[in-house]
């Protein structure tokens, strides 16, 4: 149980742990991913080739949304900070 009197923080997930360099190269990649992996499964032609499109398409999406956001879960998991961040956070 919590104290309704414990000051409010921001929750991990919102702290920003990715450089905007590596934001902007993951939205590249990530929307790429995505185009490239829906052109794909257009012309899939066995259940294996279906599946890692699908996978691909996934992919794309962790990549856009951990680059829009600016935040990845796995750094946070690793305790990664890049050197350009660690005097911001």
């Amino acid at each position: 149980m919590t104290s309704h009197n414990a000051p409010l923080s921001a929750p991990g997930w919102r702290t920003v742990n990715i450089t905007p360099a590596e934001r902007v190269g993951r939205v590249v990649v990530g929307l790429a991913g995505i185009l490239a992996g829906l052109v794909l499964l257009v012309g899939a032609g066995s259940v294996l080739a279906v599946v890692l499109e699908a996978l691909l398409v996934a992919a794309g999406l962790d990549l856009l949304v951990t680059g829009a956001l600016g935040h990845c879960p796995l750094y946070a998991r690793l305790g990664h900070t890049p050197t350009s961040l660690r005097g911001q956070l």
